[in-house]
């Protein structure tokens, strides 16, 4: 035993009950929870610190019990039943332990959800780890408050079902939807659900942050200039199923030949590739060695039958060529970085695309540009 860790024994219970005094109490329950929570318990002197929590739970004294609490809250040395006693008890006693206690069960949290408490709910919303069994019965019963803490807790494990119920009860209140529409994860339906009722502000972080389905990027592209809009090579190249949301494009006649070449000017080979193979009905595979092996004439073969500007040809030329000099020179062809420099050697080159376009380029130029080339580009 250490000279850091009191021996834990009937004495220290005396020594707290003889206090008579509820401060003088509580600083000793306080001092005596902090050695117990650092020490290097054996079996006996856990026997007999749990033995000292049970009396402090059952202290008279408010402030006694806040104190072993808040000094212990995080601690897994609290028995299961004392936990539960304290969880009953007032507000600064219960809050503390309710938000943080690891040996509180599923059921004991949903319980006390249920039981309709708004901090209560709260502090459990918060809590450090929310399970998806306690994250459902907030999303079902829990106050707007406790749900829009829930939405902003990244460590809250939400499934679809949970958001989907979270919007249908509260897609009113402007702050649960931006919450939820700040979490690292959203299923695609979630969304589109947010989309809806998301301010433009929030509504533009969703659709550069998460891929949307096909047909909402078109219909997000088509929406006046001051509304939120949506960049279809964005969306496109961050789908899960490319060939899906290309074909999706084509169907409703939005995979032009402008969408192609800014695609293609950012380094999304990729969506170049199968944009191509869509517009000629070609499999990928060969559509991908007309462009990347077959000789100075298998881009050129593969854009006819595309039926692509023939003026444009030579952009598209030199888009390819560029990209190809990049990776020979062993750019990593899937970072942001070399996006950046694919478009800006693509620009250099001055190539003959249509005024819209190399506005647009030049914009994302722009837009990826750090700050000291901004304020340099200013001066």
């Amino acid at each position: 035993m250490t000279a850091f860790r009191a021996r834990l024994t009937d004495m220290d219970i005396r020594r707290l009950i003889k206090a008579t005094d509820e401060d003088e109490r509580a600083a000793a329950a306080h001092k005596l929870c902090r050695s117990i929570d650092r020490a290097e318990l054996t079996d006996e002197d856990r026997e007999a610190a749990q033995k000292i929590l049970r009396v402090l739970a059952n202290d008279a004294a408010e402030l006694v019990r806040r104190s072993m609490a808040v000094t212990l809250k995080a601690s897994d040395l609290i028995p299961h039943d004392v936990a539960r006693r304290l969880a009953a008890d007032v507000d600064s006693v219960a809050l503390p332990i309710i938000g943080f206690s690891p040996v509180f069960t599923d059921e004991d949290l949903i319980e006390i959800i249920q039981a309709g408490s708004a901090v209560r709910q709260i502090a459990i919303a918060a809590r450090p780890r929310v399970s998806r069994d306690v994250a459902e019965a907030l999303s079902v019963d829990g106050c707007e408050q406790a749900v829009r803490t829930l939405a902003s807790n990244d460590n809250a494990d939400l499934s679809e079902r949970a958001m989907a119920r979270t919007i249908d009860r509260f897609g009113d209140a402007p702050e649960i939807v931006a919450a939820l529409a700040y979490r690292q994860v959203l299923p695609l339906d979630i969304t589109e659900k947010l989309i809806a009722l998301a301010s433009d502000a929030v509504r533009e972080h969703l659709v550069s942050r998460h891929a949307v389905a096909p047909e909402t990027a078109i219909r997000l592209a088509t929406f006046a200039r001051e509304r939120a809009t949506v960049d279809l090579v964005d969306q496109a190249a961050s789908s899960a199923d490319l060939p899906r949301f290309v074909a999706q494009l084509n169907a409703r006649k939005a995979l032009t030949a402008s969408l192609l070449l800014r695609a293609l000017a950012r380094g999304q080979m990729t969506l170049f590739e199968h944009g191509l193979a869509e517009l000629t009905s070609t499999p990928h595979s060969r559509a991908w060695l007309m462009i990347h092996d077959a000789g100075p004439l298998g881009l050129k073969a593969l854009y006819d039958r595309a039926g692509l500007p023939p003026r444009l040809f030579q952009a598209y030329r030199a888009g390819v060529d560029t990209w190809r000099a990049l990776q020979a020179e062993g750019a990593d062809t899937s970072g942001e970085a070399f996006r950046e420099r694919m478009l800006e050697r693509f620009l250099t080159q001055r190539p003959n695309a249509p005024r819209d376009d190399l506005a647009y380029l030049m914009e994302r130029l722009d837009q990826a540009a750090p700050p000291v080339m901004k304020a340099a580009n200013a001066a």
